[in-house]
């Protein structure tokens, strides 16, 4: 092994190994690398480093992608002299149930074993985190069952972690079951030794089994539970092995059948004398029903909700003091961390037989090729392609289908209402109908892309493809996680806001949910290919691609501008776990997809619906005639800005009916001139192309600012939304058509 000096991990080459001496960067990022395993002592293996993209390292048994920036936080101590150290040897009628876990451990899987589909999915009170929540009987008694978020650790770095916390601490559930990888238990059992010092009692799920055998690491369930004095339960969930084990125990442990003295991780002697002074100084002023050592742990963490709510229930003076011992000790969080890993390695050394060094697992041999530079980026492409096929030879035809039998259910419906007021008629085929057929069209497209994305997330694929364009992604101030959601965009804006879900920060999220609607969608892009021969016969293809290059020119611009000026510059951190490849539970992407697609019609389609209804409204009021319609009136008064770009008042008419569906467009226009080969007589090619580029551009359709809306809880992003592509596409079709007419 190379003897390396003290060094940022950014600076170890590829098959070396250090030791963490020290992190920086703030408590927030120093938390989130602490919870990952990152504390001092802790052996890190870098595997594979990129010019401009995030590191790949392993640590304490797992994969962790690392952004540059959070790699230049972490210093280590040449693996030569340097020991991990090992102080804590020396230290002294109807039940609620919370299911607690990491990402990726297969917890969705548990609970759907449990519910099936007797489950609600909603949001968290006041958040646009999901909450599922479901029910299940066992021997005549009825449990409730609450999935809390996937969190890495109860420090409130997250909205996803202080809920969890929140939840075991105020609703008191009378029990929770940890689900833990087995393949990775070392980190994984990071959150448990913080979910046993609050006072609810535990089960460890100790799920992919068939992971851990496949890996070739021996996990021995007794020995695991003999050491943590709390019941362990062997389960592998893709398989539905275990789970009738874990209610019975589960079952049994709620009535005092099993003994439960669960042995709890300390801190480290250095810092021991700390807690006990601020447990003692604290304890008259913590509130019920929070335990006043788990306050003065979570001082010592810098936890900011904690310290902010001790804050403004001690006295100034008392908290000067209090304020003054956390200063000191600042350095209290890798104690806290480290004596959790100390913990955590006493009961891995019991409990686990690890493979061979001359082994290597499944994940190591496909992780050669998948997160390779050129292989893996190939691979993700053809992978990315293959969801594009599967979208245009499946998805396409099934919305076409769709979209002809609701047009031949609105013929029919015309002809039964032939006595009827003409109003009622086209209200209810046009209107009503249209609208309901709009919300049915998008499901194949939906149905697809959210089972391409429950497939990739339950192989553990997702998090590769993440770090594979983190390095592109992250010049725009986005999360790698931020291309599959945009690069979808082309099948579908709707599908592709929705997918902004699996961002987990907040800004990264809000930012790829305001550049989407700058990507064309199938729809746009079949009115470009129709209207494109008509203005350009000779070089349409040509002008087709000069398009979408240069939509795709102003997303990459207007990202880097909002995330500089918009969004200060803030630094989206990279610090994500790469998950052992698994085999996917088809049952898991089932309910996924049919919970997204019943949300969608319960949320977004109402908005859909009712949108349609009023554009219909403004078309055919007062004369029933587009063309004199309360529709057409607006058209006629924004003529003026039609002459600055070059088009005519009938053609804006058209693109504004758009916001309905994109191709409303193409039957607008032919309503109005009749047969579309009169436009290229009427409408110069100047003006031809500023049409293009202003339909390119224009305010998407109802149906992406509906999932806008659903996915940003926000009327404020959405008028944003509206407000930047309609100033934008008016902006560029001018300019278009101005300089344009100079030749």
């Amino acid at each position: 092994m190379k003897t390396l000096s003290s060094l940022p991990l950014i600076e170890l080459e590829p098959g070396n190994m250090g030791y963490v001496r020290q992190l920086q960067g703030g408590r927030a990022v120093v938390g989130r690398l602490a919870a990952l395993g990152f504390t001092p002592g802790a052996p890190v293996t870098l595997i594979r480093k990129q010019h401009r993209g995030p590191l790949l390292v392993s640590v304490r048994g797992t994969q962790i992608a690392l952004g540059q920036q959070e790699a230049q936080h972490v210093l280590l101590s040449p693996a030569d002299n340097e020991e991990p150290t090992s102080a804590l040897d020396n230290a002294s009628p109807c039940y609620t149930i919370a299911l607690a876990g990491q990402p990726n451990v297969g917890k969705s899987t548990v609970f759907n074993l449990l519910t099936g589909l007797n489950q609600h999915v909603g949001n968290w009170t006041g958040k646009t985190i999901e909450q599922k929540t479901g029910q299940f009987t066992h021997a005549g008694r009825t449990y409730q069952i609450v999935d809390l978020p996937g969190t890495y650790s109860l420090t409130a770095n997250s909205e996803e972690e202080r809920l969890a916390r929140e939840y075991i601490l105020q609703e008191q559930p009378d029990l929770v079951i940890v689900v833990v990888d087995a393949a990775t238990l070392e980190r994984n059992l990071y959150l448990l030794a913080e979910i046993l010092l609050l006072p609810a009692p535990v089960v460890l799920a100790l799920n992919m089994m068939d992971v851990a055998r496949q890996e070739g690491i021996q996990v021995e369930p007794d020995v695991l539970q003999s050491a943590l004095g709390i019941p362990v339960i062997p389960m592998s969930a893709s398989r539905g092995q275990g789970i009738n084990t874990l209610i019975e125990t589960a079952t049994q442990l709620l009535d005092g059948k099993i003994a439960y003295q669960p042995r709890r991780p300390s801190i480290l002697p250095a810092h021991q004398s700390v807690l006990n002074t601020l447990t003692t100084q604290l304890t008259p002023f913590v509130p019920t029903p929070y335990p006043p050592e788990w306050v003065a742990l979570k001082l010592l963490e810098g936890d900011e909700e904690i310290t902010s709510l001790m804050k403004n229930l001690v006295p100034a003076q008392e908290w000067e003091k209090i304020g003054a011992l956390l200063y000191q000790h600042e350095d209290a969080i890798l104690d806290i961390a480290g004596a959790r890993y100390e913990w955590i390695a006493r009961m891995v050394r019991a409990a686990i037989v690890q493979p061979q060094v001359t082994r290597v697992g499944l994940t190591a041999r496909l992780d050669r090729i998948l997160t390779h530079p050129f292989w893996g980026t190939l691979s993700l492409i053809l992978i990315l392609g293959s969801v594009f096929w599967l979208t245009y030879t499946i998805g396409s035809p099934l919305q076409n289908w769709l979209s002809a039998q609701v047009n031949l259910l609105a013929d029919l419906l015309r002809t039964w209402m032939t006595p009827a007021p003409p109003w009622l008629t086209e209200m209810l085929a046009s209107g009503v109908l249209g609208g309901l057929g709009m919300v049915l069209t998008f499901l194949p497209i939906l149905a697809i892309f959210y089972a391409t994305l429950g497939l990739l997330e339950d192989t553990g694929y997702l998090a590769r493809a993440a770090y594979l364009s983190d390095r592109w992604m992250h010049q725009l101030g986005l999360h790698g996680k931020s291309f599959l959601p945009i690069l979808l965009g082309f099948g579908c804006n709707v599908p592709a806001v929705f997918g902004t879900r699996i961002i987990e920060s907040p800004r990264a999220r809000l930012l790829t949910t305001l550049l989407i609607p700058f990507i064309p969608c199938t729809a746009r892009m079949a009115v470009i290919a129709i209207l494109t021969p008509l203005f350009f016969p000779n070089n349409a293809a040509l002008v087709t691609w000069a398009l979408v290059g240069s939509n795709l020119l102003l997303l990459a611009i207007l990202g880097w501008l909002l995330h500089h000026f918009a969004f200060q510059d803030e630094h989206m951190a990279f610090i994500m776990e790469l998950p052992l490849y698994h085999l996917p539970n088809l049952k898991t992407i089932g309910l996924y997809i049919w919970h997204n697609l019943i949300s969608f019609l319960e949320k977004a389609g109402k908005v859909i619906l009712l949108a349609s209804l009023l554009v219909w409204v403004f078309s055919y009021f007062p004369t029933g005639q587009v063309q004199s319609s309360y529709l057409g009136q607006v058209g006629q008064w924004l003529e003026p800005l039609g002459h600055s770009m070059g088009i005519p008042w009938q053609a804006l008419i058209a693109i504004l009916t758009s916001v309905a569906a994109k191709e409303n467009t193409i039957a607008t226009l032919g309503v109005l001139y009749g047969d579309l080969n009169n436009l290229s007589q009427q409408i110069a090619p100047q003006a031809g192309l500023a049409l293009l580029v202003f339909q390119m551009l224009f305010i998407p359709c109802i149906g992406t600012l509906a999932a806008i809306y659903q996915e940003t809880r926000s009327f404020k992003w959405t008028a944003f939304s509206i407000i930047l592509t309609l100033f934008l596409s008016i902006t560029a079709a001018i300019l278009v058509y101005q300089i344009g007419s100079l030749f």
